[in-house]
């Protein structure tokens, strides 16, 4: 047991979209969180895409509403290699759009509200080794001068692909090593907006941005490594010979390569040590997912960790992290894997999935899967059981609400849809919300956990067999 007093309840390295997320909700939950972030300055925005499910999410805590005042919504699903378009609407979300929005943006969105509820956020420290034991977890962090150290009870590695912690943590990153790259650049030309192809059937993607354009084209020659310095030199060679012609580009913001790799981490905690976002998964950005599984990840974590801290969970929750995130992770390298498939010239498995595409059922299927509207992490009888709950709108004795609403604070809510107040016995065990629902009278009754999704469901008057046991998974110690 060491004897250095705690710093912080929770340490979370890494200032990205996962990292400021997590940090606003262990804050919620009034956890001491400190964010220790190794660049001064925000990096250039990465991701511009915050899709349905992510920002279903970020509502049930009234996230979403002010990143969506500020971005630019779009009704499909971005996925590369699918021709067809990909609509959202009629699929399971409150959110039928992709939203617009730069990447920096919504973690500084994030880190704000994060740090109004009390977490300190530290730039300008890069960790270089973490130790832990029985009690507490010491990170040897170097603030560009001299190493000092900070110990916490729970130390969360947010940060990135080449992470640090899972690293120190001793946690192998298996999966596959990029057989591709692709060339990157946020510049001026004058190429149309969507796909180019050449004369020989390679194609050029070109993304609008605000004031710019992102240029995307695979890289003919592999570098001698991945960290070879990009020009605008070689990004215009590279789009002149797939297009077969000379194409000017102009004034770079940013220049960049990657690769097809794929990597899951063995593990998503050790002992006090958890992974989240890019150091436990990386993937080819083919269905621009990056962002929001990261979100996904600091959701899922944030209130368990919480929990955790408090000495409020059951004993097994904090393991539910990996369980549930290990396996939607895996999921998502095999989606992404299949997505740079389709972009194979002559691909017979192209022509399969457009086929797919051009059925509603199919089409529906694709956006569910590709944005992960279709996570399940509880498969039960009814097809609600273990998804996000919808935003039901709600009458209660104080007036009109939604479910999304009754989120907010971050805490499960045991809904009382009987109108008669049938499951008030267990309100010293979680919070009881007793309201009628004019759009699902079948339902009776639900066990939300604070990130949305269902543990429990009742189709019967006053009926909580299996309650008890949902309640002790979730919520009682």
């Amino acid at each position: 047991m060491t004897d250095r007093p705690l710093d912080t309840d929770v340490l979370i390295v890494g200032a990205g979209p996962a990292g400021v997320l997590l940090a606003y909700e262990l804050a919620l939950a009034g956890v001491r969180t400190t964010v220790v972030e190794r660049s001064l300055e925000p990096l250039w925005c990465r991701g511009y895409n915050l899709n349905a499910r992510s920002l279903d999410l970020l509502a049930r805590r009234g996230l979403a509403a002010e990143l969506i005042a500020e971005g630019h919504q779009v009704p499909n699903v971005p996925a590369t290699g699918i021709s067809r378009p990909l609509p959202l609407a009629g699929a399971h979300t409150d959110h039928p759009f992709s939203l617009g929005i730069p990447q920096t943006r919504v973690e500084e969105v994030l880190a704000a509200r994060a740090v109004e509820l009390g977490a300190t956020v530290l730039r300008g420290r890069e960790v270089r080794a973490i130790a832990q034991d029985a009690d507490s977890v010491t990170a040897t962090v170097h603030n560009g001068q001299f190493d000092t150290q900070l110990t916490a009870r729970y130390l969360v590695g947010c940060d990135g692909g080449r992470s640090v912690v899972r690293k120190s943590a001793g946690i192998a990153f298996p999966g596959t090593d990029a057989s591709f790259f692709a060339l990157l650049g946020d510049v001026e030309c004058d190429l149309p907006y969507g796909i180019s192809a050449g004369p020989d059937g390679r194609t050029v993607f070109v993304i609008p941005r605000p004031g710019y354009v992102r240029v995307i084209v695979r890289e003919q020659d592999p570098p001698p490594a991945k960290d070879t310095p990009v020009t605008l030199e070689l990004l215009q060679s590279q789009v002149s010979e797939v297009l077969g012609r000379r194409t000017e580009l102009r004034a770079p913001r940013w220049l960049t390569r990657f690769g097809d790799a794929a990597r899951l981490a063995e593990r998503f905690r050790e002992g006090r040590v958890l992974l989240a976002g890019d150091a436990a998964h990386i993937h080819p950005p083919a269905g621009a997912i990056g962002v929001n599984v990261a979100l996904d990840d600091a959701f899922n974590l944030g209130w368990k960790l919480a929990a955790t801290v408090h000495g409020s969970a059951p004993k097994t929750l904090l393991d539910t992290y990996h369980d549930e995130r290990h396996a939607t992770g895996a999921a998502l390298l095999s989606n992404q894997r299949a997505l740079v498939l389709l972009n194979e010239p002559a691909s017979p498995l192209a022509d399969l999935v457009q086929q797919v595409a051009a059925h509603p059922a199919g089409n529906r299927a694709l956006t569910e899967i590709l944005t992960g509207l279709d996570t399940c992490y509880l498969p039960g009888e009814h097809r609600w059981l273990g998804r996000l709950a919808p935003d039901l709108a709600l009458s209660t004795a104080d007036g009109e609400t939604t479910l999304a609403t009754l989120l907010h604070p971050g805490r499960p809510v045991l809904l009382d849809l009987t109108a008669g107040q049938a499951f008030s016995s267990w309100s010293a065990s979680v919070t009881v919300v007793s309201a009628t629902c004019r759009a699902y009278r079948d339902i009776r009754a639900l066990l939300l956990r604070p990130d949305g999704h269902i543990a429990w469901l009742s189709t019967s008057v006053a009926d909580d067999a299996g309650l008890a046991d949902a309640l002790h998974r979730w919520v009682i110690p």
